[in-house]
């Protein structure tokens, strides 16, 4: 799926783009460049066709090379997606060749709605109807990727002061009263443009509202988001698991424990693809959450295999430098927004 200039590229600078925030802009538009937004985009949009399958599967390709790469990616693919999903078609109109281009950049700050679904946290982000159809916004989010500095759209939701339905919004960079904190010192992936975001009494217009009811569209569009998000443990999985299947040799003591795994992997991407393409998930979403926190409990007990097959040489520098990073990435797996504890939270409450 991936041109082998965009894979060479993934693979020379994966340590880059994991210590460094350097490359986070050039990122951007290589994967822009490779037409990667389009995938599972209407032509009519502006896209190339195929559908949200298509795109998973994308960004399983470039997580197989750099998780950092995949998460950028997924930010920017689920920001276009819930776009492109919602009724409200002027903003869509007037910013989607930019974000298909990688001239604009698409977060996704959703971490504090999916909590605020659960039950977890209050949303923080206020906002008071300014009676024109617009809104004065103030508050903040504090983990958001693909922040690029030189111009970037954020959706997440917003509570009305005083009470009232929570809608989505997507506001811009440049709007007045917004502001963009450093990059987070993160433990890997620092070239994600990651940072937090300061609301203070920000003027949004009616066409930044992209959708009116926020407790009615996150649950549609969950599945699409979880499983775009999918697509970096598979890939970030299937390329660990064919790195311990190159170290092994006929008869090894560990080879059963890698066709575990690697049964195990097909068995979940075929049941997570069949529920994505069925939509069965959007009325069974438990199902999704089990399937999410396989794949990360996949991925985890990959890199101990790694690590186990590699040897000494895995914690020898350079040898053992592309496994450390593997390690580091599977690390974030069970943190990304829901997290593990979120989705077992939430099992626990659904009916048996």
């Amino acid at each position: 799926m991936l041109h082998h200039s965009l894979r060479e590229w993934l693979d020379d600078r994966a340590a880059e783009l994991d210590r460094s925030s350097e490359l986070s802009h050039a990122l951007l538009l290589k994967l822009a460049q490779a037409n990667l937004f389009r995938i599972g985009i209407a032509p009519a949009l502006g896209g190339s066709g195929g559908t949200l399958l298509d795109a998973i599967d994308a960004i399983s390709a470039v997580a197989r090379h750099s998780l950092t790469a995949a998460f950028m990616f997924w930010g920017h693919r689920t920001y276009i997606d819930i776009l492109t999903q919602a009724p409200q078609s002027a903003l869509c109109d007037r910013i989607l060749p930019d974000l298909l281009a990688g001239q604009l950049a698409g977060a996704t700050g959703l971490s504090n709605a999916m909590k605020f679904l659960s039950g977890l946290e209050e949303l923080q982000i206020g906002g008071v109807a300014d009676g024109k159809g617009g809104w004065r916004l103030s508050g903040q989010l504090h983990w958001v990727t693909n922040l690029q500095i030189r111009g970037f759209q954020a959706v997440t939701v917003v509570q009305p002061v005083g009470g009232g339905e929570p809608f989505i919004a997507s506001i811009g960079s440049g709007l007045a009263g917004v502001s963009r904190s450093a990059d987070l010192a993160l433990m890997a992936m620092q070239g994600s443009a990651t940072a937090a975001l300061h609301f203070d009494d920000v003027a949004l217009e009616k066409d930044g509202v992209i959708h009116s009811a926020a407790r009615t569209f996150l649950p549609a569009v969950r599945p699409r988001f979880l499983g775009l998000q999918c697509g970096m443990a598979l890939g970030l999985a299937e390329c660990i698991l064919d790195e311990c299947r190159d170290r092994l040799s006929d008869g090894h003591v560990l080879r059963g424990e890698w066709q575990t795994l690697a049964q195990r992997y097909r068995q979940i991407r075929s049941d997570l693809y069949a529920g994505v393409e069925s939509q069965r998930f959007v009325q069974q979403p438990g199902e999704l959450f089990r399937l999410r926190i396989g794949l990360v409990e996949l991925a985890i007990n990959g890199i101990q295999l790694e690590l186990m097959l590699a040897g000494g040489r895995a914690y020898l520098s350079p040898q053992g430098d592309r496994t450390a990073r593997r390690w580091r990435e599977c690390a974030f797996l069970p943190l990304v927004t829901p997290s593990v504890v979120q989705l077992k939270q939430q099992l626990a409450r659904l009916p048996a």
